[in-house]
């Protein structure tokens, strides 16, 4: 099942490349990720196979992983109005998107409050 893990960084140059880094190092691969900084803090988001070796990684390279979840991953048409499109779907089942981001390929990675009704409305 594919993982988002939240890693906080501190926000200077470099330590985002330390992370991916240290984690390629090691054979792990980022299949998505996204990074952003809010009051001087980063926040980096990275989507992999594995997250029990990754966490390890993260931990052992000296980084804070602040949560791990499963979450929803789907191979979507890349065209104007997809995202839209399986954005209105969770929203008129109720479930909220709480994280979305691009991954590898024409795949959307979505953090969702109920993965499990998110998952019946897709499919």
């Amino acid at each position: 099942m594919a993982t988002d893990l939240t890693i906080i960084l501190e926000d200077r140059p470099g330590t985002g490349a330390e992370v991916c880094e240290a984690l390629g190092k090691a054979g792990v691969n980022i299949d998505g990720h996204c990074a952003f900084a809010c009051e001087g803090v980063g926040i980096l988001h990275i989507l992999v196979e594995d997250p029990v070796n990754a966490r390890k990684i993260v931990e052992n390279a000296g980084f804070k992983v602040r949560s791990e979840r499963p979450v929803l991953v789907l191979d979507v048409e890349d065209k104007p109005g997809e995202l839209g499109k399986v954005a209105r779907r969770f929203a008129d089942a109720g479930v909220n998107i709480d994280l979305v981001y691009v991954a590898t390929g024409s795949r959307i990675v979505f953090g969702l409050d109920n993965l499990e009704k998110g998952r019946t409305v897709i499919e």
